[in-house]
């Protein structure tokens, strides 16, 4: 899970790169899922609510111009 803070100490390219791989590591799960052998089931949750902070952080670094 990643911190707050050190997603905001991150370049927005940075942060696009996190969301990309996370996007990614989401779609694998539920693949996964899918066929039913998912290893680490909470892995979803926490990976829905870093997308959604990286998304947050991306959406006020535009609104601030940083």
């Amino acid at each position: 899970m990643a911190k707050i803070n050190e997603l905001r100490d991150l370049s927005s390219e940075e942060l696009s790169q996190k969301l990309k791989a996370f996007k990614e590591e989401l779609f694998n799960l539920n693949y996964q899922r899918k066929f039913g052998r998912v290893e680490k089931p909470h892995r979803f949750q926490l990976l829905k609510k870093d997308i959604a902070r990286i998304k947050t952080i991306l959406k006020e670094k535009k609104t601030n111009g940083a």
